[in-house]
């Protein structure tokens, strides 16, 4: 869902420095996306990366609750939350039965998700 939330803000936000963090921030989710859905692939199983229900509605959510308006700081601050709740969402994935490869991929793009979101909060 990150990198779709982030095609949102990207083509929301005027200001060209914004800007320019938020698509190095989408470039890492993408990053991301592609050593986990390797990962998966070579343990066997197969990568599901269709955003389905649950981030059609999330995407639903962030345009009704950003609607027309194209306020910089409003769009940083929901690029934080939504940020936020990926990493907690990530951190309950390592406090599971992870072997120590799934949970060095886990641990090692939590970090990274972690320094997105100062990145992020520098911009405000």
């Amino acid at each position: 869902m990150a990198v779709e939330s982030f095609n949102n803000f990207i083509f929301r936000l005027e200001d060209e420095n914004v800007k320019q963090a938020f698509k190095e921030v989408q470039e890492q989710h993408r990053e991301n996306i592609d050593k986990l859905a390797s990962y998966i692939q070579d343990i066997g199983g197969q990568p599901d990366e269709n955003l389905g229900m649950k981030g059609k509605m999330g995407e639903m959510k962030l345009n009704m609750d950003l609607g027309s308006k194209t306020d910089t700081d409003e769009i940083i601050k929901k690029a934080i939350e939504g940020e936020t709740k990926g990493v907690n969402m990530a951190e309950k994935v390592l406090r599971g039965n992870l072997d120590e490869r799934s949970r060095d991929i886990a641990g090692e793009i939590l970090q990274k998700d972690r320094n997105s979101i100062e990145k992020i909060k520098n911009l405000l």
